[in-house]
């Protein structure tokens, strides 16, 4: 029986391979008969003479940025021979080939500044991390030597300094504080690298004040403040302009998250950047110093959210008081300690400025500077009190052996 079926199956397609054959024999006679009778009748297709206005509000913006965004090039000393030593006088049987560069990576940027000779471009810290020379790479396809004027591992920020010679525009810093949910939002840079510089690509923005953890070269997790959007962000993307309808930067590119912890979740749409008005504070201090030196209190502390009911009945808070940050510890001899603050207290301001979250309380913060005084609102008992706390200490001066927030 299995062989007759296959017998039959066999033939079936034979018989069709004929049917097609044939079939292909006379389409082609017919379609050459009606050629030659057609011939003298054909025109050729040409393109129409329309003309379509595609200036939108989202063309506007692009174009206002995309001249200040640019690729950021990381190179780094490869161990193995370059095939370009020869020509750069290496010897391949000499150790002294092993200082070759070689592209490690790459990122993008945005230009914000031009003062003389110079123009200034920040970018992520994790861009241009391990760098011995960086190349920037400008709209125009003009590739310059970019030095490093500094970097902030905190906040994932650096800024770096080309010449302004072929640099056309600067990018402008929105407020980020005025920011609303849903409003238009489109990241430009360099997905995968300068093959797509200049990539554009819209969506919304998702959400504002999200906290995003980081881990450090050295290892240590520190938490930024982040907007969120849905806007397409992909590896090279890093550094790369976030703005709003009008062309205005509201926030340097910096992350995705592409699937949950335990890779379990595949996830989409969720990328995230550092906002404009944090931006504009750090590379202002970048500029004039080339580090951040940021205030201390010396807390330990968790968030009021995190905490169970039962935990948080025993702060008698007034039912009013639905934020803020725990303080766990106290470091002796810091600010917070000074002005004496305890553990318990539960702190709900800085300043003006309402903290919910440990990431509020270092964007309130690092707002001041060293020795500045800054008003801090608590509640200890159920009762709302104040400090005036001197930030005489940096965050060099904190203890780093706990698995709680410090600042």
């Amino acid at each position: 029986m299995a062989k007759a079926n296959i017998g039959k199956l066999l033939l079936t397609g034979v018989v069709g391979g004929a049917i097609a054959l044939g079939g292909s024999a006379i389409y082609q006679s017919t379609t050459n008969q009606l050629g030659n009778a057609n011939r003298s009748n054909t025109t050729s297709t040409k393109v129409s003479n329309v003309s379509v206005n595609v200036n939108t509000d989202v063309t506007s913006a692009i174009k206002k940025v995309s001249n200040s965004v640019v690729s950021v090039m990381n190179y780094q000393k490869q161990n193995s021979q370059s095939d370009f030593s020869s020509i750069f006088g290496g010897n391949s049987g000499s150790s002294s080939a092993n200082d070759s560069l070689q592209l490690s990576s790459e990122g993008s940027g945005v230009i914000y500044k031009k003062s003389g000779g110079d123009a200034y471009v920040v970018t992520n810290y994790h861009v241009i991390a391990g760098n011995s020379s960086l190349d920037v790479l400008l709209s125009g396809g003009q590739k310059v030597k970019a030095t490093v004027v500094g970097y902030d591992e905190y906040t994932d920020l650096a800024v770096l300094k080309i010449s302004s010679d072929h640099v056309k525009d600067v990018a402008t810093f929105a407020d980020s504080s005025k920011l609303t949910i849903g409003e238009p939002a489109i990241a430009v840079g360099s997905p995968l690298g300068s093959q797509f510089a200049n990539t554009a690509t819209e969506g919304i923005l998702s959400a504002t004040s999200r906290q995003v953890t980081l881990t450090q070269e050295n290892g240590q997790t520190t938490s930024i403040n982040a907007i969120q959007t849905d806007a397409a962000i992909n590896p090279g993307n890093s550094g790369g302009a976030l703005i709003n309808i009008e062309g205005q930067v509201i926030g340097i590119t910096q992350s995705k998250i592409t699937t949950t912890e335990d890779g379990s979740t595949s996830v989409e749409g969720l990328g995230f950047a550092i906002p404009s008005n944090d931006v504009v504070n750090i590379i202002n201090k970048l500029e004039t110093d080339g580090k951040i030196s940021r205030p201390a209190l010396g807390i330990r502390m968790v968030d009021l959210s995190q905490l169970s009911t039962n935990d948080s009945s025993q702060l008698k808070l007034p039912s009013s008081v639905t934020g803020g940050l725990v303080v766990y510890s106290v470091q002796a001899g810091l600010p917070a300690a000074t002005a004496g603050l305890k553990a318990g207290d539960v702190i709900t301001k800085v300043g003006d400025t309402a903290v919910t979250s440990s990431t509020d309380l270092q964007s309130a913060l690092y707002s001041h500077n060293i020795n500045d005084t800054v008003k801090v609102t608590y509640y200890r008992d159920g009762k709302s009190a104040t400090a005036n706390v001197k930030l005489s200490k940096s965050t060099s001066d904190l203890e780093t052996n706990s698995s709680s927030s410090s600042n």
